[in-house]
């Protein structure tokens, strides 16, 4: 079990650092990354038996396509967030009668944190885009999520061990 902790937490560290900016992740393999993550995230920190799981998730599925139907729906902001709280009130029983009042709980907790966390990553990665730009040197981003850059005159430095691009 600690092995298995060790392992989510070490892929969660790692899928962090590369995180790519909002327009990336539609690219399927990220979701696919995301997602992974995701439920690897939930079900560790609420400690799900298979029979939980198995009646969570596909609840759950229902409940993340209404809330996105509401993320892009083009209502004013006061009725996006009054509809997602309803949606919220609506499942709540539905999620309580699965993992309990304070499990049920928590897992509305742990989706904010999760999500908040992905934000930052995007936003430090973007920062330290930033730098590297003001530092005069040349970034090139690989679509496999590494970058390559080139300093002052001397020489390239390589992250994550990109090679250049070959004109």
């Amino acid at each position: 079990m600690k092995r298995f902790l060790l392992y989510i937490t070490f892929l969660f560290a790692v899928f962090t650092a590369a995180a790519q900016p909002p327009n990336d992740f539609q690219n399927p393999k990220k979701a696919e990354k995301i997602r992974a993550l995701y439920v690897a995230y939930i079900s560790q920190q609420l400690q799900f038996t298979p029979e939980e799981a198995q009646r969570f998730w596909p609840l759950h599925d229902q409940y993340q396509a209404e809330m996105q139907n509401i993320n892009n729906s083009s209502l004013s902001e006061l009725d996006r967030q009054q509809r997602m709280l309803d949606l919220k009130r609506n499942y709540q029983p539905k999620i309580d009668a699965i993992l309990g009042r304070e499990r049920s709980n928590n897992f509305y907790r742990l989706n904010d944190q999760f999500r908040d966390k992905l934000l930052e990553v995007r936003q430090h990665r973007q920062e330290m885009k930033a730098e590297r730009k003001a530092e005069g040197g040349i970034i090139r981003e690989n679509p496999g999520g590494g970058v390559f850059r080139r300093g002052n005159g001397q020489g390239g430095r390589r992250e994550n061990m990109i090679p250049p691009k070959s004109n």
